[in-house]
């Protein structure tokens, strides 16, 4: 069963537990279990289902940053993550009743900064996602940016953390390779490889998605992988390493 079917079956309120898993029941109909306990790290089971409806709710909320949800942002959510289109209507359920109600994103960025407290890479690759959404108009209003600031650092990501992350998505001379690896201009040789090695050991889509990404969102992964390997090129190419 795809992670669709998991989070739109019913059992992903009960799963999760929190705001996370009320929204998903009141989205869909489900009678929510006033005892239902949140999850302060996802079973294996849950891990998936809990990124994936973070993602949606998140995104809508992120959507609506800049006071309008466009058409290009709610068909880059369904493009980019693979909804397929029997599943279409029912997460645009969840996305807007994320989107139409009155409490912040606060409370669900924070559930789930809990429960991947450990898995810092997830919570990394929930942050490439929103810029994925954000970046669907073609620009990253400053609300929006606001929003993914706050985002991350609930998530426990220091300023340098986010900047780093940020610079992944940037596009011509805003681009900054150092910036994106992480390091200093001035640092010497080894630092840089060993900077990279470390992101790309952390960011390989098959360590993702056994700390709990769904294979449905292993673009956004691939991507990210990408966009580090093409930094480590540049700085190789400036420095001249080999």
């Amino acid at each position: 069963m795809s992670i669709w079917g998991k989070v739109l079956g019913g059992a992903a309120g009960f799963a999760m537990g929190g705001p996370l898993g009320a929204i998903v029941g009141a989205a869909l109909g489900h009678v929510a279990d006033k005892q239902a306990r949140e999850e302060d790290e996802p079973r294996d089971g849950t891990k998936a289902i809990s990124f994936t409806v973070g993602v949606i709710v998140l995104g809508a909320k992120m959507a609506k940053a800049d006071g309008v949800v466009t058409r290009d942002e709610v068909t880059a959510f369904r493009q980019v993550f693979h909804v397929p289109p029997h599943e279409v209507k029912n997460v645009a359920r969840i996305f807007d009743r994320a989107k139409q109600e009155a409490e912040g994103f606060e409370p669900y960025a924070m559930q789930l900064s809990r429960m991947f407290r450990n898995n810092k890479a997830v919570l990394e690759d929930l942050l490439d996602a929103l810029f994925h959404i954000a970046k669907a108009d073609d620009i990253l209003h400053p609300a929006e940016i606001e929003f993914l600031q706050k985002t991350a650092a609930i998530f426990g990501f220091s300023a340098e953390e986010y900047e780093r992350i940020q610079a992944g998505h940037m596009t011509g001379d805003d681009k900054d390779p150092y910036t994106i690896l992480g390091v200093d201009r001035d640092a010497d040789d080894a630092t840089i490889k060993a900077a990279y090695r470390k992101l790309i050991r952390e960011n390989h889509p098959d360590t993702l998605i056994a700390q709990g990404v769904p294979q449905e969102f292993v673009d956004v992964a691939n991507d990210k992988l990408a966009a580090i390997n093409d930094a480590y090129d540049q700085v190789q190419k400036h420095r001249g390493l080999t």
